[in-house]
Parts: C-alpha cells; sequence; structure tokens
C-alpha cells in the first residue's frame, strides 16, 4: 500500500478542506491536494510559481516526524488485516495477506475493506499485489492497482511502469534518462556489469528482489500494548463539531488495532489540546464493550455537539487503556427474530453522551427487606450481585416515592373509588431497626373497584391505618 500524499494528509484539516493545500519540501512543492492541482500547482515546482498561480494556497513545509507518526497509525490499523504488516518508509505498508484470504473472503472483498477504511481517515490510496514484496511495492508506488498472482507474471506486469517508480535517488534517475531508460522493462534489459559499476550493486538487487530470484527479509511491525494516537489539526479549530472528521480517523484506527487483537473498549478518552488552557479530557463510556467505529462515531458526535470549546484546539488525542477480550455472541437462525440489544446499546450510549451518564441510570435490586430501599441505581444494563434474591412475592412496577394513606371504614381499606379487595396477603415485613428506620407492615396485593392491581399495606404501629406504597403494571 501506497499513500502518495501522505506528506499532505498526515494533517487532518486538509482531507475534509475545500481549500488548495500543498506540503513543501525546502523551496519546492513536494505535494498538493486536487483543489490546487486544478488550478496548475503541481509537484516539484517553487513555492513562488505555485502562490503566483494560487494567491490563496496553503502550505507548510515537510513534518518528517508527523509522517512517520501517521504511517505507524496506519499499521495499527492495519493489523486488523494480517499480522504480517510492515513499515515501507517514508510513505507506504506492506501487508502480507494470502494467510487471511480465506478469513475475509477473497482477495477483491479484503482489498474492498483496506480502500474504505483508508478513504473513511481520510488518505488517499494506491494498492498494489505481487507474490514478493518488491513487486508488490512498485505496482502501487506507480499507481497501478494491479493484482499479480503469480511469479511468472511480474516481469510482464511491471516491464511498462515507468522507471521512476523504483527506488533509485535522483541521480540515478537522472542517468537512466540521459541513456533514453523510461521504463522497469528497459531498466531490466540493461547489461548489468556496465550498469552495476554505474549504478551500484543495489540497482540490480532491486530488481532481483521484484522478479523474486533474491529472498528479501522483513521487519513486522509491533503496535503498542495499549491505543493512543494523535493527530495535528495544523489550524486550530473553533468549533467542537468541526472536530468530528478528525476525530473519526483515530477512532477508526482504534478498531483497526481492537480487530487486531480481538479486543474491544467500554471506555476511552479523547483529549482536546489548546495553545494556553489545560487540555479538554472527553471521557467516553458506552453501555457494552464493542469495537464498532459506528459507535465510536455515534457517541463522540453527540459530546462534541453538546461541548463548549474554552479555547481553540490543535490537536487531538486518542488513548484506550483498558482493552477487553470481545465476547462474540450467538446469531439467530431468522433476522426478524434477532435480539434488539445493540439498538438498545446505541440508545443508551447516544442519551448519556447527550445528557451526561449522570441523567442516564439503571435500576438493580439491592439486598434489603424494605421495599423502598430494596433498589439501588446501577449503570444501564448492570447486573445484580449473585447475594441479591429475588423477593418472595411478586412486586409492583411502580413503587411511590411516599406510602399514601387511604381511608379506612370498618378496618378495610378504601380508594377514591370504592372499597378495594384484598386478593393476596398478607406478607409481613418488619426490618430496619439497627438504622432508625423500622418498620412493621402486613402487606396485601389489592383491586380497585376499576380492576386496577395495587400494593397496600396496613401499619402495625401506632396510630395504624392503611397505605398504598406501589402499583401494578
Amino acid at each position: 500500500m501506497n499513500f502518495p500524499r501522505l506528506p499532505l494528509e498526515a494533517f487532518a484539516e486538509t482531507s475534509a478542506s475545500t481549500e488548495a493545500h500543498a506540503v513543501a519540501d525546502g523551496a519546492r512543492v513536494l505535494v498538493c491536494n486536487p483543489r490546487a492541482a486544478t488550478r496548475g500547482v503541481r509537484a516539484g515546482i517553487s513555492i513562488a510559481a505555485a502562490s503566483a498561480l494560487v494567491p490563496d494556497l496553503v502550505y507548510r513545509q515537510r513534518d518528517a516526524a508527523a509522517e512517520h507518526a501517521a504511517l505507524e497509525q496506519l499499521a495499527t490499523w492495519a493489523l486488523q488485516f494480517t499480522p504480517g504488516v510492515s513499515l515501507q518508509a517514508p510513505s507506504g505498508l506492506l501487508l502480507e495477506i494470502e494467510g487471511s484470504l480465506k478469513l475475509f473472503g477473497g482477495i477483491k472483498t479484503i482489498l474492498g475493506l483496506i480502500r474504505r477504511g483508508a478513504a473513511d481517515m481520510g488518505y488517499t490510496l494506491a494498492v498494489g499485489v505481487a507474490p514478493t514484496v518488491a513487486a508488490a511495492w512498485l505496482l502501487a508506488r506507480a499507481g497501478s492497482e494491479k493484482i499479480v498472482s503469480c511469479k511468472r507474471m511480474i516481469e510482464a506486469e511491471v516491464a511498462p511502469l515507468n522507471v521512476r517508480a523504483l527506488d533509485c535517488d535522483a541521480k540515478t534517475l537522472e542517468t537512466l534518462a540521459a541513456v533514453g531508460v523510461k521504463t522497469v522493462g528497459a531498466a531490466m534489459q540493461l547489461p548489468r556489469d556496465g550498469a552495476a559499476r554505474r549504478f551500484g550493486p543495489q540497482f540490480f538487487e532491486q530488481i532481483d528482489r521484484i522478479l523474486g530470484t533474491r529472498p528479501e527479509a522483513r521487519r513486522f511491525f509491533t503496535p503498542a500494548e495499549k491505543f493512543s494516537a494523535k493527530l495535528e489539526l495544523g489550524t486550530a479549530v473553533e468549533h467542537a463539531e468541526a472536530l468530528v472528521f478528525s476525530a473519526q480517523r483515530l477512532l477508526v484506527q482504534l478498531a483497526g488495532f481492537l480487530g487486531a487483537r480481538c479486543g474491544s473498549v467500554q471506555h476511552f478518552k479523547l483529549l482536546l489540546t489548546h495553545e494556553d488552557q489545560a487540555p479538554t479530557v472527553l471521557e467516553i463510556g458506552l453501555a457494552t464493550p464493542t469495537r464498532d467505529p459506528g459507535r465510536f462515531v455515534a457517541v463522540v458526535r453527540e459530546q462534541l455537539a453538546a461541548l463548549k470549546l474554552v479555547a481553540p484546539v490543535l490537536q487531538l488525542a486518542l488513548e484506550a487503556d483498558d482493552i477487553l477480550v470481545l465476547v462474540e455472541e450467538n446469531k439467530t437462525l431468522f433476522a426478524e427474530m434477532a435480539d434488539r440489544s445493540a439498538d438498545w446499546a446505541k440508545l443508551i450510549e447516544r442519551l448519556r453522551a447527550r445528557l451526561g451518564n449522570e441523567a442516564v441510570q439503571g435500576v438493580t435490586p439491592r439486598a434489603e427487606h424494605r421495599p423502598e430501599h430494596a433498589w439501588q441505581r446501577a449503570a444501564p444494563g448492570a447486573r445484580p450481585t449473585p447475594s441479591v434474591r429475588p423477593a418472595p412475592r411478586p412486586r409492583p412496577l411502580w413503587l411511590l416515592r411516599e406510602p399514601r394513606q387511604l381511608k379506612q371504614v370498618a378496618e378495610k381499606p378504601y380508594s377514591e373509588n370504592g372499597p378495594l379487595a384484598l386478593v393476596a396477603g398478607p406478607e409481613r415485613i418488619e426490618s430496619g431497626w439497627w438504622d432508625g428506620g423500622d418498620v412493621k407492615r402486613d402487606y396485601f396485593v389489592a383491586q380497585t373497584a376499576d380492576r386496577s392491581t395495587v400494593w397496600v399495606y396496613r401499619e402495625r404501629r401506632r396510630p395504624g391505618g392503611w397505605y398504598l406504597h406501589g402499583i401494578f403494571g
């Protein structure tokens, strides 16, 4: 894989911007975006000439450290497709995908996933596929997008490519042009002894690696144990919602990292760096562990939409320390019978991102006999501890905040609509003497005149009386 615009696209805003952008290497243009190219800017011309063609051209000097950091982040993302990923500096990755073809359903499927992921992160990508590493890299550098399936086809496929696709220094390329060598095929036909003296032995070593007659050892990329990635924005961003595209690039990389580890996360941090202020830290919590980038983006978008920036943002960083094992769920045979728990999880995540974690809570039972103390707040979806046993009798869905005293006639309870019919009970509850909130009650299930089912109790302490405590759904 070759990322021909990596020096430019290492800066997030250039991928989404409609302005003309370029990166310079010294006094000359190294690479530009399509907006600048359509107005006459091209690689190799001077910055002065480019600025004359496009007066509003936005350009910066090449940042090798930012390019390398971006390449390592891309390598981390690519590990979801194969563990055999190696860096091809300054702008490429080499993936050993032969062992992954059956898992992903063939070469076309895996290439489609790779292209889609690169586009989601805002990178321009050129792909080459061949049985040898050097041939695949040559095809990618040339932008041919060809798939060469066997070694016998390599020479015929690479021969028409421009000789500039080879890994050669500028002096070698100038010499090749001077002697009329314009294609890789023509370079292969040069007399080896004379060309080796002129260009050095490494020239034909590269040709041999392309054809597969000389082996090539590669060092595979090893990611960190925890995910951490940064993204320079290049220009200050003043509105939080404008950060969504840049954050998406980091979130897709996180999903790739988790895919390579068969892992998931339920919490991660998004850090917004300002010039003269402490970083803004967004704690992102999910209802269930996942590595779905769509869920990541949806929650982050909600939080950024509700965020008011204290100062313009210069850099984004994403950190995920607690990597969990992703437990896959069994699928149902019929799609219409599928569990909707994933939809509930997404709803909970969006509500908590929009309203705050404290505004969206779940309820779990508590080991307590007094009904008003037999529940507690918990994270949505949390399960009760094994020590909590279910109540021996049915409990109403709706428990009143405070018991409501009922009218009593001849020792029997009455509601506004008339007498209550006691249909089950009594259930005696005596508890709470140790904390000063002791109760002594006899509970009954009763029906009102309009056939509603309620939960009432008779107070056994003086002055006694009947009380409504809950309503069954």
